[in-house]
């Protein structure tokens, strides 16, 4: 991790993607999305590089599937 990478909650990433809790959880259980790391306790957090890549990937391929 360098100096740049930045960390977000799960909150934004819900409001970054437009999917629910559970689903995120469902998508990170079936090894479709980026796993959360642990920031103590009861909080946890993703980082958001890897969170841009997943919703840019998607945006590509959705894109890209008919051609």
């Amino acid at each position: 991790m360098d100096k740049t990478t930045r960390l977000i909650r799960l909150k934004e990433v819900m409001n970054r993607t437009g999917y629910s809790r559970s689903w995120i959880y469902e998508l990170i259980k079936v090894h479709e999305f980026p796993t959360q790391i642990q920031l103590g306790p009861r909080a946890i957090a993703f980082i958001e590089s890897e969170i841009d890549e997943w919703i840019n990937d998607k945006i590509y391929y959705s894109r890209n599937k008919a051609a």
